[in-house]
């Protein structure tokens, strides 16, 4: 058995996936590489994941699906998965050379110890195309260092200071017997990657080391804000699935507060997203859809709502009339800069 297993999800990432692959060959026999071409046919990214196949034997498996979508290919690393751990790597994103032996002496280290470990948690860098600064993504204020610990010890989670997949690896089986199936043709299921999983995770070791290395720059690229309105009905599904699931979940989350205060501020930050991105949009229906997500987090469940729409972020997102809206986009700008988002 693999000490780690790591998928990558690929379509039409020929000119880029071999920068990715290349970074993460240095684990040698512990790790096998999933390349997943999620039905690619504009390049030859099938041809590039079995020539690496081919040159790695062992290590590199290329595994070819019809077009599913992100979380179709994330579905399918995790169904093939050999490795007592799972990470997902972006076709355009690599991870740093030592950090990366590093987890994996943490991981050895961990999985020979007395407790199971459930997630490890690195720090990710903002690799933005221009900008000379890197922006470091990490939980020195909120996880404890240096030990295994449990929710109860996490302190106070920031806002925009939250454990996205880029810097996570779960324990492989956790992942497949919580049920976890992200939807297929849908982007931002990363944020679902992230969240149901937590009901199951117990015990969390943070590491402090830029693993990961998050690419932004691509006009194509899913974050960009501009293709993120154009796909706002894919963001307010992840936003509705991630409300349902806290919501029916509800009793057995909140049987550790500290994790339930996570996940409902999560939620809050996704919900902050699908706002802004409608008022940007700036059309009547766009309007009316925020309307109506805002309607159902309160039909749901009232107090997440109270809790969620009183908040400077809810405030701020739902300021009435035209000048409101223009003050909610600004505070969001302002966020942006401060967090290093995109």
């Amino acid at each position: 058995m693999k000490l780690l297993s790591i998928a990558i999800p690929c379509y039409n990432s020929a000119a880029y996936m071999g920068n990715c692959i290349e970074s993460l060959l240095p684990g040698g026999e512990d790790v096998e590489i999933l390349v997943v071409d999620d039905g690619s046919a504009k390049d030859d990214t099938l041809e590039v994941a079995k020539k690496y196949e081919a040159k790695y034997p062992g290590i590199v498996r290329a595994i070819h699906q019809e077009n599913k979508g992100h979380g179709g290919a994330v579905n399918t690393g995790i169904e093939n998965a050999t490795g007592l751990y799972f990470k997902v790597v972006d076709s355009d994103d690599w991870v740093k050379k030592e950090a990366y032996l590093e987890a994996l002496d943490k991981l050895r280290e961990l999985t020979a110890g007395p407790d199971t470990l459930d997630m490890l948690v690195c720090n990710f860098v903002y690799e933005k195309e221009g900008e000379k600064r890197k922006k470091v993504m990490h939980q020195h204020h909120t996880l404890p260092e240096g030990r295994m610990f449990t929710w109860d010890d996490c302190h106070h989670f920031r806002k925009g200071h939250y454990i996205l997949m880029h810097s996570v690896i779960f324990r492989t089986k956790l992942l497949r017997d919580c049920g976890l199936q992200l939807p297929e043709h849908t982007f931002y299921v990363d944020n679902i990657y992230v969240f149901e999983p937590l009901l199951d995770v117990k015990n969390m070791y943070y590491l402090d080391v830029n693993l990961y290395r998050y690419y932004i720059g691509r006009e194509d690229q899913s974050v960009n804000e501009q293709v993120m309105i154009s796909r706002i009905d894919q963001q307010l599904r992840v936003n509705y699935l991630m409300l349902d699931f806290l919501v029916e979940n509800k009793n057995r989350a909140m049987k550790n507060k500290r994790r339930y205060q996570y996940m409902r501020n999560y939620l809050e930050i996704i919900t902050t997203i699908s706002s802004i991105l409608l008022i940007r949009a700036d059309t009547e229906e766009s309007l009316e859809q925020k309307k109506v997500l805002w309607e159902t987090i309160k039909k749901k469940d009232r107090a997440l709502y109270n809790y969620m729409r009183h908040g400077l972020l809810g405030t701020v997102m739902n300021l009435p009339g035209k000048g409101g809206r223009r003050l909610s986009v600004d505070g969001y700008k302002i966020a942006q800069k401060f967090f290093g988002f995109n």
